[in-house]
């Protein structure tokens, strides 16, 4: 009889323990640092848009993302110290909106990968060595176009749609 409940006693404390273990193993929760010029009430939609576009591919605030919000406000004066707290965060990606931002999270860290937006050029600008290595940790979307674009975009297009054509400025699938 005492060697029964020592059993049970023991399976009992295996089995309560157990999860314990298990929660321990599960990686940590990414954390996305997320560095803009505006404040939460003029920019929210930019916050609310990065956030769909994570959801559709798979990572949802709360549940298994975490997202640290750093708003300039309008002082640009303020992005360093905002890229070095991200820095500090640990987070394991920074997406930054404009060119302001994007330098100071450069300028913050060499190791943590930078997305970017809104920059005219990234190359002229100082951000990417080319559009083809762009090197470093850095990687984005231009608004506006260089010209060594159209050539990426058309190869691009030639790799999705390589059976269409363009004829008299419209683009038409075989």
């Amino acid at each position: 009889m005492m060697r029964r409940r020592k059993f049970i006693t023991l399976l009992g404390g295996a089995a309560a323990a157990m999860p314990v273990g298990v929660r321990a193993q599960q990686p940590a929760t990414p954390v996305v640092g997320f560095l803009q010029p505006g404040s939460p009430a003029e920019s929210g939609h930019f916050a609310a848009a990065f956030l769909e576009g994570l959801k559709h591919t798979g990572y949802v605030q709360g549940e298994n993302l975490i997202v640290e919000y750093r708003w300039a406000e309008g002082r640009y004066e303020r992005f360093p110290g905002l890229a070095e707290d991200l820095v500090k965060r640990r987070v394991m990606v920074i997406a930054t909106g404009g060119p302001p931002a994007t330098f100071a999270a450069k300028a913050a860290t060499a190791a943590i990968p930078i997305v970017f937006i809104g920059s005219d050029d990234p190359i002229k600008e100082g951000l990417v060595a080319s559009l083809n290595r762009p090197g470093g940790n850095l990687t984005g979307v231009t608004v506006f176009t260089p010209a060594a674009m159209w050539s990426k975009r058309l190869e691009l297009l030639r790799i999705l749609a390589p059976k269409s054509r363009v004829c008299c400025n419209t683009f038409q699938p075989k």
